[in-house]
């Protein structure tokens, strides 16, 4: 099975191949490293930028404007604050020109915790983006996901931001990508660069498919009638741990909806979920004041405040103005499995 970051790898690949992607770029993004991850090795359309976001976003705007199709990256979500007014301009530009012009260009960057990257490699940026109108948001939480999501980025006619989640890079899935070998060994000789020397490596791409993931599609990963937990990217995998948990040993079932867009977002299986369980956690790992799970609660109160049971519930990070190198200070600014097993039995348990 792949991981997160070979899946995005190989969605490139297939946008390269048969999407019509023109040019990936970005700090690192070409050879000899193929990214700080490894999410662009061995991509023919790939090449360097100079260390400038702003530039690489200007960059894209321009190739889109000329027809071009691009995928840029910003080496982590925390280098996107100086570019706030290009991307606002980015956004706006099929709106103020009454939808005559297309903007296909598509922005990946690695966001949120999960590797001790201390200050300036930890933030989360779902909230902020969510605040650009005009931008499509996205964050898988699988490979699967990811693949499909970056094909769907890729063709959409508005500028797509996809943010990827860096603790789960390296995590493998559960589900083949279509196309994809099944042995994990013979997947790594193919499209892996080894480490040393690639001055004659090229990769073997498998016979890759065609697989979108619908924008603003959530995913029911797990069900029940106890309550809904809403999450994405990082902690999703945590609050599907979380419900396993509580059904084993108190059989508590619920439904876990993976939001996969952070917009535009499912509000329909939302508010079905809302509807049936009347109980409510929504979790991110972005820092808590003015958080996009903020904007979900207080949608949810309005139009659900009668089929509430009781008090919807909301784990966020902690309002700091960064995370700490030490493993401690990141474990307790962000989300983990324990607060949101006692958080969700909390709920779950409630009487209404």
């Amino acid at each position: 099975m792949a991981t997160l970051v070979q899946a995005v790898r190989m969605a490139l690949h297939y946008g390269e191949e048969y999407l019509g992607v023109t040019d990936i770029f970005g700090e690192d993004v070409g050879p000899p490293l193929g990214g700080v991850f490894t999410a662009t090795q061995g991509l023919k359309t790939a090449w360097n930028s100079p260390l400038d976001e702003r530039g690489i976003i200007g960059t894209a705007m321009g190739i889109a404007y000329a027809g071009g199709r691009p995928v840029a990256e910003f080496q982590f979500c925390d280098y996107s604050f100086n570019t706030i007014d290009l991307l606002k301009v980015a956004g706006n530009q099929r709106w103020s020109g009454a939808g005559q012009w297309e903007l296909p260009l598509v922005l990946m960057t690695p966001s949120g915790s999960g590797i001790r990257g201390s200050l300036y490699h930890s933030h989360s940026f779902e909230s902020w983006a969510s605040r650009l109108a005009g931008w499509k948001i996205v964050m898988p939480s699988n490979p699967l996901d990811a693949y499909g999501l970056m094909l769907s980025a890729i063709v959409d006619p508005n500028p797509v931001m996809v943010l990827l989640p860096k603790a789960l890079l390296r995590v493998r899935g559960d589900k083949l990508i279509p196309g994809e070998p099944a042995d994990e060994a013979t997947l790594k000789q193919m499209i892996d660069a080894p480490v040393g020397d690639r001055t004659n490596w090229k990769p073997r791409w498998p016979d890759l498919k065609e697989y979108f993931v619908p924008l603003g599609k959530a995913a029911l990963v797990r069900e029940g009638d106890s309550a809904t937990v809403i999450s994405y990217g990082r902690t999703l995998p945590l609050c599907v741990q979380a419900a396993d948990q509580l059904k084993q040993s108190e059989g508590i079932e619920c439904d876990v909806l993976d939001l996969r867009s952070i917009f535009p977002y499912d509000w329909k299986a939302i508010s079905a979920s809302v509807s049936k369980t009347g109980r409510v956690l929504i979790v991110n790992e972005d820092t808590e004041v003015t958080n996009f799970g903020e904007h979900l609660l207080r949608r949810i109160i309005d139009q659900h405040f009668y089929d509430l049971k009781v008090r919807p519930r909301i784990l966020l990070g902690k309002h700091v103005p960064g995370i700490g190198l030490n493993q401690n200070y990141e474990r307790n600014s962000v989300p983990q499995l324990p607060h949101i097993l006692s958080t969700l039995r909390e709920l779950t348990t409630e009487r209404a």
